[in-house]
């Protein structure tokens, strides 16, 4: 178990739902990851948003959608010492602004992009709120991961942005995969769309990852509170995984770690 009261900046630090239906996701996670997801003393002044909690720690945003156009979808936030430069440091990589840096009454500062690949994601430089409380736990997000049809111009946009770097993993039948890292820290991963069987209408994106105590037992679960499965499950070296859907269509995965990544998990 991984409790968390800061970032080193260039991390994820947080995830966020956009949903159409707040009871239905309330019912559909509670079920899954066993989250409370209650009415914050702010919830009316932030639009609808609450923070998911495990054994009373919080794990994950959850938001009404802010439009008709907005489809309901999981959000990386990645950690940042200076919101401002790191806007100047996304437009000169080639990166779009969507929303610009916005203070979350005192708790934080938030901006959202797209990498020059089409992939949304978004930064956060901590207030008085680092992030997610808990991580790299049964319940919790533990894997942050970038789809994309254009690696390396990813890799350039992320490593002039926030310092990355780049492992290149051989993970058999899926080919190579690509471990970036802050130094010696693994903080992601960047799948090649090209080499996989996604259908060309599905855009560049960021996955989440949450660990489960059974892959098998949560798709069931997963497909009787209304969600489907996209991809899987199938063992790769580090566990076992699936890439799903929730009950409003949102794309995640749930990971049923090793023994020996168990072991590992910081």
């Amino acid at each position: 178990m991984s409790e968390m009261t800061s970032y080193e900046p260039g991390t994820p630090s947080w995830v966020e739902l956009g949903t159409p239906d707040m009871e239905a996701t309330i019912g559909f996670y509670n079920a899954l990851l066993g989250w409370d997801i209650p009415e914050q003393p702010n919830s009316a002044q932030l639009g609808g948003y609450r923070r998911a909690k495990l054994r009373g720690m919080d794990v994950a945003g959850v938001s009404p959608l802010q439009s008709e156009e907005q489809p309901p979808a999981w959000s990386t936030y990645i950690s940042v010492a200076n919101a401002a430069a790191t806007v100047e440091a996304v437009k000169a990589a080639g990166g779009q602004v969507v929303f610009e840096p916005l203070d979350v009454v005192g708790l934080g500062t938030m901006a959202i992009f797209t990498d020059p690949t089409g992939a949304f994601f978004g930064i956060w430089e901590p207030g008085t709120f680092a992030g997610a409380e808990l991580v790299n736990e049964y319940g919790a997000f533990s894997w942050n991961e970038l789809h994309t049809r254009d690696v390396a111009a990813a890799k350039e946009f992320y490593g002039a942005v926030f310092g990355w770097t780049v492992d290149e993993q051989d993970m058999g039948e899926m080919g190579t995969y690509n471990v970036l890292k802050l130094g010696e820290n693994m903080v992601g991963g960047m799948l090649d769309m090209n080499a996989t069987d996604m259908p060309p209408e599905v855009p560049p994106h960021w996955l989440t990852y949450f660990t489960v105590e059974n892959t098998d037992a949560a798709i069931e679960t997963i497909k009787g509170n209304g969600g489907g499965v996209a991809f899987g499950p199938i063992d790769i070296p580090v566990g076992r995984f699936a890439v799903v859907t929730d009950n409003a269509g949102a794309a995640f995965a749930v990971m049923q770690p090793s023994e020996e990544t168990l072991a590992e998990m910081p």
